[in-house]
């Protein structure tokens, strides 16, 4: 008997009664003489009872409580939309957290709507950082906060980057102050497949789901290379790059014959579905006697965080971020997600990348890199600074993301050497080519590219307003909105936090 069927929850089953009455009989004395009763009817199936009115109920986001934002004129600035267009001495008008209205020369301006001249200087869309682990290696960098890697099997696909992520980390303020908007939260390389990622908005918040990119997809970060292999070959394996992609494949078999076992129970829970519903409507025409008895649900197969999670990456639901250095390996992963059906969005980091661009811009997959790592282990010594350039020439989605707290602060200049290094090989990088690769390409690297990564009217207010060109070293975020709201202010100096040195929360914050 199934522990999830009615009588399992009973606790009785219809042969435990004449024990049950027999060692009642032997307890006391004589027992009197009562009119013969028949026994109580137990209901081993319930009638048409669905087992997945039983099932969790899903999470409910508690979106961060904010005042609407007033509308915003910023006027005078050369825009660069990262869609292809420059507009000098353009407006661009911000309401209802969403871009109203953006062009050169006389836009229209709604009434009390606070206007900025931004003459002189530049405004472009929020940047977007695709790998981060700000929040869950949250500062100070002490062991109490250090939430990335469930380093206690290769394969944790049931884990989730959101559940440890901790939105007062200091350095959320300072990615904010570099302009950046948006970002990838994703577990550490320790695992094949380390668990969940998701997109955070760079704002202040109390909880996980006050920060939210609203909208955006799960994604699912997952490992090769000298990272697994150093953090398991003492502990049980794999202990080689052939350990880590037959573990691959076990994993994703798994999910496969997991996917198949729902697959068949969903089919019989519809058919038993009509059933009940024919059932129900005869036995609205029929006397009691008559009507036709309950018939038993079908049951649904055991719930398998981890599987439910690689599933739902089979059936495109989730979106696959692979960190990957090594050319081989970058294809040897590809060949798995061809095997087993899925799409790998971003590979990460991918130092050589560009040696084998041909087949990641055939598969539609970008890559998300550094602009000069390179050297720091051995499966990074073949970087080349031409890495982005070079695939970008070949038609590819190129992002320079920071895996680093300190270089989210200055993703701005990050692409811009990237681009000059392969202008200087001879590569023809466009400057709207290079900022798409912080902010168009990593949008849609996460899934929000309809929403943000470019200025276009009725996207998402995620500006930023520079004090030179993005791309020169000299240039600061003066003003960073998200969504509508000023989340940085340059001129209001830094936010003060007592969890950075020369802070004190008790003699009343900064020194």
């Amino acid at each position: 008997m199934s522990p999830r069927s009615p009588a399992a929850r009973s606790g009785l089953r219809t042969g435990a009664w004449p024990a049950l009455l027999a060692a009642v009989a032997a307890c006391g004395g004589a027992a009197k003489r009562t009119p013969a009763a028949k026994p109580p009817r137990l209901d081993v199936i319930a009638p048409w009872t669905d087992p997945e009115q039983d099932l969790p109920r899903p999470r409910e986001v508690a979106p961060r409580p904010v005042e609407p934002p007033p509308p915003v004129a910023i006027r005078g600035a050369t825009i660069l939309t990262a869609a292809g267009d420059r507009i000098d001495g353009g407006t661009i008008v911000l309401a209802d957290g969403v871009i109203a209205a953006i062009g050169a020369g006389d836009v229209p301006i709604p009434d009390g709507a606070r206007v900025i001249d931004a003459t002189g200087k530049f405004v472009t869309p929020g940047i977007i950082d695709t790998h981060s682990h700000i929040g869950v290696y949250a500062a100070p960098h002490v062991a109490a906060h250090s939430d990335g890697n469930e380093a206690t099997a290769p394969v944790t696909a049931e884990v989730r980057a959101a559940y440890g992520y901790w939105p007062q980390d200091p350095a959320i303020a300072r990615a904010a102050a570099g302009g950046v908007t948006a970002a990838q939260i994703l577990p550490g390389s320790a695992n094949l497949i380390g668990g969940r990622g998701f997109v955070v908005r760079m704002v202040p918040g109390r909880t996980v789901d006050e920060v939210r990119f609203p909208g955006a997809p799960s994604t699912l970060k997952m490992a090769c290379g000298e990272n697994p292999k150093r953090v398991y070959g003492e502990k049980g394996g794999p202990q080689t790059r052939m350990g880590e992609y037959a573990a691959f494949r076990a994993a994703f078999q798994s999910a496969v014959e997991y996917r198949a076992k729902w697959r068949a129970y969903a089919r019989a829970r519809e058919l038993w579905l009509k059933k009940r519903a024919r059932a129900q409507q005869l036995n609205a025409t029929l006397p009691p006697k008559r009507r036709i008895p309950g018939e038993p649900a079908p049951e649904p197969p055991p719930r398998d965080a981890k599987l439910d999670t690689l599933a739902a990456v089979l059936d495109g639901d989730i979106l696959v971020q692979i960190h990957c250095y090594r050319a081989p390996e970058i294809r040897e992963m590809v060949a798995i997600a061809d095997e087993f059906g899925f799409s790998i969005r971003s590979f990460h980091h991918a130092l050589e990348a560009y040696k084998v661009r041909d087949v990641l811009v055939d598969h539609g997959i970008a890559i998300s890199t550094w602009a000069d790592w390179w050297g720091f282990k051995m499966e990074a010594f073949d970087g080349i600074p031409e890495n982005a350039a070079l695939f970008a020439e070949a038609g590819g989605r190129a992002v320079i993301h920071s895996d680093s707290s300190i270089g989210i602060q200055r993703l701005n200049q990050e692409a811009a050497k990237a681009m000059y290094a392969g202008r200087a090989a001879g590569i023809d990088i466009s400057e709207d080519q290079a900022l798409r690769w912080i902010t168009a390409n990593p949008a849609w690297v996460l899934g929000i590219d309809g929403v943000t990564g470019t200025l276009e009217r009725g996207k998402r207010a995620d500006v930023v307003v520079w004090s030179a060109h993005p791309f020169s070293v000299y240039a600061r975020a003066d003003l960073v909105f998200n969504g509508g709201e000023l989340v940085y202010d340059r001129a209001a100096g830094p936010t003060p936090t007592d969890f950075e040195l020369g802070n004190s929360a008790i003699d009343g914050g900064q020194k």
